[in-house]
């Protein structure tokens, strides 16, 4: 079994992330207003702050998140039903571009993009949305 991750607490996180603090909550807050409740699970990453947080609803991954100096990379994973509503909905041009570009595996297509203003929260809600569309 492997080890348990410690998660960050609130000062490891305002140290990496500075400015991007408020985004980081307000990204959460956002998807638990969505699909409540939220888990926060914590794994190991290649990235310089080491660790990335799924944001999981009944152990379904909505959304990865990687602390990173004043902003937040953030990755989603549609099938390909969310995916066919994601390329219909009004998700700007360069995130449908990336979606259409992204190799579709069994999961579905993934994408990753930084978020550094709390103006892109907007879209990272419309997308937890579009993943959580039912049948």
């Amino acid at each position: 079994m492997a080890a348990k991750i410690k998660p960050p607490n609130e000062i490891e996180l305002r140290a990496v992330l500075n400015s991007g603090f408020d985004l980081w909550r307000d990204i959460i807050r956002t998807v638990e207003e969505i699909c409540a409740p939220l888990n926060q699970v914590w794994k190991p990453s290649k990235a310089e702050f080491g660790l990335i947080c799924l944001l999981q609803h009944e152990k379904r991954t909505l959304l990865y998140l990687t602390p990173d100096h004043d902003k937040v990379w953030i990755a989603i994973v549609l099938g390909e039903r969310a995916y066919g509503l994601a390329m219909m909905s009004s998700l700007p041009d360069a995130i449908k571009k990336m979606f259409s570009e992204a190799k579709p595996y069994a999961e579905g297509r993934g994408i990753r993009f930084p978020a550094n203003s709390l103006s892109q929260v907007s879209l990272i809600k419309k997308l937890v949305k579009i993943k959580t569309t039912r049948k």
